[in-house]
């Protein structure tokens, strides 16, 4: 018998609610197939069976809370497929009278496989049909939107052949097929969000696949003809919104636990909080969202709806263009207008000579990428620099949690990254104690994998701080806006010639304006200026950073 317990949930995170069993008992389960889904107040975590048998027993039901280490349920190895024999030999021999084909020996191992029934007369078809699901979304990612596909139902797939893209909260999934065949039914059409392990399509393979098209073709309607296929035959079930939306069974949601006691420490109804979680279950940030729209006039409630939209003349409409926001883009919107909304937002800025920086890079630069094998650029710089700035004023790198605030003996530097679907942001993990060459690799493998897409949930949480670049593109004053829980962003901008007054003496110098933003709830305005001015005075004189001055 093998024990099925509640996974490490990560720092500081001592419990869960059971969201989902994707098993129930007597159930054949195989090594790392999902078996349940776990929510604690900030991640979903799914839990994989860590051995294959029958699910003999589920010790913690759906809407229980667990703490670390809590057992969840009991696996019986070795006992799947007991009964598969059974129904194997029971399958042959139902089917032996079917229709007749030459007697041979292909005629009765036929009915063994699992053959797909295009409804021809042949008995020499032993195509298969084989199911294609969403793949591992990553840690805490539960849900899915299908974005493209690249293919339609009848056209013909080889093995790894790029079927469709999906669509998280951070990246884009590629699904390949599973196998060569034919894409005989597409289950979740463009738009659709489906959840971890939902069905996308179906693919015939083998001769099975001829016949594909003809049979998913009288599941859309015969009579729109070889065309029908186009809307796939299940996929209005999964456009039905979740239970959770005011649907039969909401009463049966177990919330999270944090959105308990938010909600009776600020005595909020259930009522009035709308669920973002799977099923419509209560956030602890939905909690937080609900609270700001009562605390807003009623005048600016009333008017809202009428917001979205001008009237806009006739002749106008046929040169616009309506595009859903993508799943990346509502996320980078709600979690920037949460953090206006949390946060006591606060900028201050000042201006930094980069004279002594770019006299030393290029100086070094050749002999740095010669021997560390990458380029010496400027936000290795800025990254020591504020590392150095952060342990004199330690409020800037902290976070507040509830009425605590969170100090960080360490420095998790967040480097945002324009994407062609959005802005990013990877975490450099331990930066204060990396060197030069060790940040400059880090930034670059993390903005490249951030631009082709490939960056994982993981690489994107924990950051302590943050810097943003908008230089590169040409901005030349802005004030950048937090990345909750964090509380402070550095705001870099253009490099530009300016005159200076040095020595009594107008000179033109390489000037490039600093601001930074952070959470006046725990940072004062000396904390922030002295903080700003350290950053300035090491990026004036680099060798500050070497004496840690």
């Amino acid at each position: 018998m093998t024990e099925v317990r509640v996974p490490t949930l990560g720092e500081s995170v001592t419990e869960a609610t059971v969201a989902t069993w994707f098993k129930k008992p007597g159930d054949s389960v195989a090594v790392d197939e999902m078996l349940c889904e776990l929510e604690t107040d900030k991640v979903t975590v799914e839990v994989p069976s860590p051995a294959a048998g029958t699910l003999s027993d589920i010790v913690a039901d759906e809407g229980e809370t667990v703490g670390v280490d809590a057992l969840l349920a009991n696996i019986e190895e070795g006992a799947s497929g007991s009964g598969d024999g059974g129904g194997s030999s029971s399958g042959s021999s139902g089917s032996s009278g079917g229709k007749a084909d030459a007697g041979s020996k292909e005629t009765e191992e036929a009915p063994k496989k699992e053959v797909a029934d295009a409804g021809g007369p042949q008995g020499d078809d032993t195509g298969t049909k084989m199911d294609v699901m969403v793949p591992t979304l990553g840690e805490s990612v539960s849900e899915a939107t299908v974005a493209t596909w690249f293919k339609k139902e009848g056209d013909a797939v080889e093995q790894d052949e790029t079927l469709c893209e999906l669509e998280t909260d951070k990246v884009s999934v590629e699904v390949p097929a599973p196998a060569a065949g034919t894409l005989a039914e597409i289950v979740a059409t463009e738009g659709t969000t489906v959840q971890a392990d939902a069905k996308l399509a179906v693919i015939a393979t083998g001769s099975a696949g001829a016949g594909a098209s003809e049979s998913t073709a009288p599941k859309a309607g015969a009579d729109h003809g070889g065309d029908a296929p186009a809307k796939a035959p299940g996929a209005t079930q999964y456009d039905t919104p979740p239970a959770g939306d005011g649907g039969p069974g909401r009463s049966d949601i177990e919330d999270a636990p944090s959105a308990k006691k938010a909600m009776a420490e600020k005595g909020v109804s259930r009522d009035q909080v709308q669920g973002s979680g799977r099923d419509g279950r209560v956030m602890k940030e939905d909690v937080s969202r609900a609270l700001s729209a009562t605390n807003q006039p009623a005048a600016k409630q009333t008017e809202a709806p009428k917001a979205p939209r001008a009237p806009v003349p006739a002749e106008d409409e046929s040169r616009e263009e309506r595009v859903k926001m993508t799943r990346l883009r509502q996320t980078i919107a709600r979690r920037l207008k949460d953090a206006q909304n949390t946060a006591a937002m606060l900028t201050t800025y000042n201006e930094v000579d980069m004279t002594e920086v770019m006299a030393l890079r290029s100086e070094y630069k050749e002999l740095f990428e010669k021997k560390h094998g990458v380029r010496l650029g400027f936000m290795s710089f800025f990254t020591k620099a504020c590392c150095h700035a952060l342990k004199e004023v330690p409020e800037v790198n902290a976070e507040i949690d509830g009425t605590d605030i969170v100090y960080k003996n360490f420095v998790h530097m967040g480097i945002a990254t324009g994407t062609p679907t959005g802005l990013v942001v990877p975490v450099i993990r331990n930066a204060d104690s990396m060197s030069f060459a060790d940040i400059e690799a880090a930034i670059n493998e993390k903005g490249k994998r951030a631009r082709d897409g490939k960056l994982s949930m993981a690489e994107m949480q924990g950051g302590t701080f943050t810097l943003s670049n908008g230089g590169v593109y040409g901005s030349l004053m802005s004030s950048p806006i937090l990345n909750p829980p964090q509380s402070g962003i550095l705001g870099m901008h253009k490099i530009q010639q300016r005159p200076m007054v040095v020595d009594g003496q107008i000179v033109a110098r390489p000037m490039m304006y600093l601001a930074l933003s952070y959470d006046h709830r725990i940072v004062d305005g000396k904390g922030a200026v002295t903080f700003l001015v350290r950053v300035k005075e090491a990026l004036e004189d680099p060798r500050r950073l070497l004496m840690d001055l």
